[in-house]
């Protein structure tokens, strides 16, 4: 990242300790500035485009940490990567681009590793507003992990220190002579832009740079000179002295969650998020990182200037680490499951775009979702059966509020009666709604996560009658197969593109769809009293659609491809898949109507 390939980017040279780093500065410069520092084996490119989003609203700091880059490395390179040689570097950068105010600073990996050390010492209280930590633990804080774990030993406690050693092989490789920089200046250089590339999804751009052998080759050091001293004597005031937002990525191969299980005890301010993704989170979900960094700075600078204590940004609902800030769309959302799901993400603290062609229901859900927690919401009232609408509410959708992060699509109708009584158009209207109107949403939402390229999942709302034939259902239960096997096939053919996708099976739901099914055959005399029956039916069973927003929101979180929810449905699908003899001697049952 320079000024020639960034506009808008300033570079400045900063002398310290006898090395020279190279600073680039995005933004404002008498806005609050970020600092963001790179990893290992990265420079400061990591960073391009979280920093680029960030611009517009703060002046936005990067540098290449000594032997990195275009900065110089320090001779000789044994010894000149300290945690302490590493803080001089970080004062330097901060008293040149921010001289008269405290930083937010923003670490990833290594870059979040010497960052903790940054904001547990003394000699930088004053210089730092707020921290961002992904990826990288406080090597005193893991120093302790590790001797809990080794002086009172459980099964537990074995398992964790033992899964945490195998994520940490590479630490072992690093520390052996010589073979790590024959590596990385040899095959693992020339490998690594596809290693990334094929194993952790990174697109392709200005990332990694040409300068990767060396910048890996010198980054050694950092291992060598820090993390068997440090986890040897773990010192015990390293207490963070500023607030602390924690972005774990689920996925991470190389950390173990558990490792941050006591944090709280070290960093009395403490956010947590947690976000859907591999290691290399700043190269695959920027624009997550870039509205959770921004929010976190932004309610530190309010703080700071009402003079009172930093509140947990956070939303404290269920979900909240992993939710909070994503756009959710929902479809069907102006009463039953899909209202419930937008209230369960709003709770969770994420954006909602209310769907249905109640126009007014519609509205309504998102002025609730506001209430509930939801940091903005807005209701959408479009057909889901007419592509072009549903083209239109996509691009509307893009362009006024992000791509979407989570889909949902729940919208669909009812319809009962015998095969031969369900005339053509009765069969032209559930498709419409409960198979095109999710095919429409999964190709041109989908479409859109894809070519983000940061992942997203789809979930859709199918049913218990997507495996279990009825006499009563063939219509509807034709649509739900239907809805249940694209689940299935798109969920195949977008895992590789880190979007997962559910399919929902609710079962008996106490929900308004029984007042407005269609009961084919019947006259409207008829069809009053069946849509009576059924809807007292349903609301003796009494399943309520919170239940099912809230498997819905596991399913996400969880990744989970066929989510059967209530007791019948479940029980149905295990007959499915051992006994489907007996599903089909139900089916013959005449229902109770």
């Amino acid at each position: 990242m320079s000024p020639q390939n960034l506009p808008g980017a300033r570079e400045r040279r900063v002398r310290t300790g006898g090395i020279e780093l190279c600073v680039v500065e995005l933004g404002d410069a008498s806005r609050p500035t970020v600092v963001l520092v790179h990893g290992y084996p990265d420079s400061k490119e990591v960073w391009t485009d979280v920093a680029r989003q960030l611009a517009d609203q703060w002046h936005v700091v990067l540098y290449d940490v000594r032997g990195h880059g275009r900065s110089t490395a320090p001779k000789p390179l044994r010894g000149g990567f300290t945690l302490e040689k590493l803080t001089d570097d970080f004062l330097a950068v901060a008293d040149a681009v921010s001289p008269d105010r405290p930083v937010h600073l923003v670490g990833h990996d290594w870059g979040s590793v010497q960052s903790w050390e940054f904001v547990t010492v003394e000699r930088t209280e004053g210089r730092i507003a707020s921290f961002t930590s992904m990826s990288g633990p406080c090597l005193d804080h893991f120093g302790h992990w590790i001797k809990q774990r080794m002086i009172r030993p459980t099964p537990r406690r074995i398992g964790q220190l033992l899964g945490q050693g195998a994520k940490s092989w590479y630490v072992y490789m690093l520390h052996t002579p010589v073979l790590p920089e024959l590596a990385w200046r040899g095959p693992l250089g020339r490998q690594w832009p596809r290693i990334l590339e094929r194993m952790e999804k990174v697109p392709a751009g200005d990332y990694p740079t040409s300068s990767l052998p060396s910048d890996a080759a010198h980054g050694a050091w950092l291992y060598r000179d820090n993390v068997r001293a440090r986890l040897r004597r773990p010192r015990t005031d390293a207490y963070a002295h500023v607030p602390v937002q924690l972005i774990t990525p689920t996925g991470d191969i190389f950390l173990s969650e558990k490792l941050y299980d006591q944090l709280e005890m070290w960093a009395p301010q403490l956010v947590r998020r947690s976000l859907p993704g591999k290691h290399w989170v700043p190269r695959t979900r920027p624009d997550q990182l870039a509205a959770w960094i921004s929010e976190f700075v932004a309610a530190n600078e309010a703080a700071r200037a009402d003079g009172r204590p930093v509140q947990d940004t956070a939303p404290s609902g269920a979900y909240a680490d992993r939710f909070g800030g994503q756009l959710v769309l929902v479809t069907g959302a102006a009463g039953g499951i899909g209202r419930a799901t937008a209230f369960a993400f709003a709770e969770a603290g994420a954006r909602v775009v209310a769907v249905d062609r109640d126009a007014e229901g519609a509205a309504r859900t998102a002025e609730m979702a506001r209430l509930i927690g939801s940091p903005a919401a807005w209701g959408e009232a479009v057909d889901v059966s007419d592509e072009q609408a549903m083209e239109k509410l996509a691009e509307k959708v893009a362009a006024e509020y992000g791509i979407v992060d989570v889909l949902v699509n729940n919208a669909g109708i009812g319809l009962s009666g015998s095969f031969l009584e369900t005339t053509s158009e009765d069969w032209r209207n559930v498709l419409d709604v409960n198979l095109w109107g999710v095919i429409h949403g999964c190709r041109i939402f989908g479409r859109q996560m894809a070519e983000r390229g940061q992942g997203g999942h789809i979930v859709n709302t199918a049913s218990a009658a997507a495996y279990q034939p009825s006499r009563a259902l063939p219509a509807y239960s034709t649509s739900k197969a239907a809805v249940l096997m694209l689940s299935e096939c798109l969920r195949a053919e977008l895992a590789d593109r880190s979007i997962g996708v559910s399919a929902i099976c609710p079962g008996i739901v106490n929900t308004n769809i029984t007042a407005t099914a269609h009961f084919a055959g019947a006259d409207a005399a008829e069809e009053k009293r069946l849509r009576k029956r059924t809807s007292r039916l349903y609301g003796f069973r009494n399943y309520p659609p919170e239940r099912v927003a809230d498997a819905i929101l596991k399913a996400v979180v969880r990744d989970q491809a066929v989510v059967p929810v209530t007791p019948e449905a479940r029980g149905a699908r295990f007959l499915y898949r051992v006994s489907p003899g007996a599903l089909r001697a139900i089916a013959r049952l005449k229902p109770p109507l």
